[in-house]
């Protein structure tokens, strides 16, 4: 591998056969935790919005989980015993994922490399998007915009100028900075998941910046070992970049943004302590309830995962009721 721009050089990285940081055995939970791997609770929440797809969809004769990035399963494993048995007994849970199968997974679970098409249900991809390779950007010492090329130790150079369509880009969403991480892939991956659903609700969950909160200087960083470390593209770290939500929206859609902190609330899961008076009349629940407390905290805190955002789009359905009640839902002109 010599020079390249940083979204091929992320490509082999991440996902080359012979030993791509996802295509190892110990997937993302050896690197880094996501809110699936921080408390079970997070799976029972998105039951919950399922069980809300289901109604919404007049419970269809079989409903789809969809888990796009689904890493080892760990989320589908969740939600699987944390469904009710009127919507557990017409599931059918899809994995999509590169890495193999890992040994362990529910049978019924089918594993695949591509979202299927003309599926009805949820299609939930927590922590995918920002896993999209994607090029970058840096403005010359003129203010023009050229691609960033990156070698296998991770030392970068400015290329050649941007090309039409990154350059159009640029323009519409991120048009200040010197540095700019080009979302267009992540824009054609999403339209492409969100297209083949029949219907149902597309929710992606990431860390997300809108044209409005940019940074100046992007967000390109690695993860390695639970630490962030510099984005070297040799397959030792996870390379990542924050996504821009608003730009992968697909339009003519029922669209929300909101952040994780309102959906999960809006799903039921809050981070209040119990009551004091249970340690007395119940110390056992009180420590459950307190546990538990602590568990929802940590998922809709604001400044750690509560700050995720949530792109929710609704495809020939009616919005769910739980997440209806937020603010902000629009109808995005093509």
């Amino acid at each position: 591998m010599d020079w390249m721009r940083w979204r091929p050089a992320t490509e082999h990285a991440l996902y080359r056969p012979d030993g791509g940081f996802y295509r190892r055995s110990e997937g993302p939970a050896g690197h880094f935790r996501t809110s699936v791997h921080a408390s079970p609770r997070y799976a029972a929440a998105v039951a919950r919005l399922l069980t809300e797809v289901d109604e919404a969809l007049g419970r269809p004769a079989e409903l789809a989980l969809i888990d796009v990035g689904a890493g080892r399963g760990e989320l589908l494993t969740g939600v699987l015993a944390a469904l009710p048995a009127h919507a557990a007994a017409r599931l059918r849970p899809y994995a999509v994922e590169l890495a193999d199968r890992p040994a362990g997974l529910p049978d019924r679970v089918e594993w695949t490399d591509r979202v299927p098409e003309g599926a009805t249900g949820l299609l939930f991809a927590n922590e995918w998007l920002d896993n999209v390779p994607l090029d970058v950007a840096e403005r010359d010492e003129d203010g023009r915009l050229r691609y960033v090329e990156v070698s296998p130790e991770g030392e970068e150079r400015l290329g050649a100028e941007l090309g039409a369509a990154d350059a159009r880009w640029a323009g519409q969403w991120w048009p200040e900075g010197e540095r700019i991480e080009l979302g267009g892939p992540r824009d054609e991956a999403w339209a492409a998941a969100v297209g083949a659903l029949d219907r149902g609700l597309a929710v992606a969950v990431d860390y997300a910046h809108t044209r409005a909160t940019r940074p100046p200087f992007g967000t390109l960083t690695g993860f390695r070992a639970g630490r962030e470390v510099p984005p070297v593209p040799d397959g030792s770290c996870d390379v990542t970049a924050h996504v821009a939500l608003d730009s992968a929206a697909a339009p003519g859609l029922p669209t929300l943004r909101t952040t994780q902190r309102e959906a999960l609330h809006a799903l039921g899961l809050h981070g209040g302590r119990p009551p004091l008076a249970l340690a007395t009349t119940d110390p056992a629940g009180y420590l459950r309830a307190l546990s538990a407390a602590g568990e929802a905290a940590e998922l809709t805190d604001p400044g750690g995962l509560g700050g995720f955002g949530w792109l929710a789009q609704a495809v020939r359905m009616p919005v769910p009721a739980a997440l209806a009640a937020l603010p902000g839902w629009q109808t995005l002109m093509p």
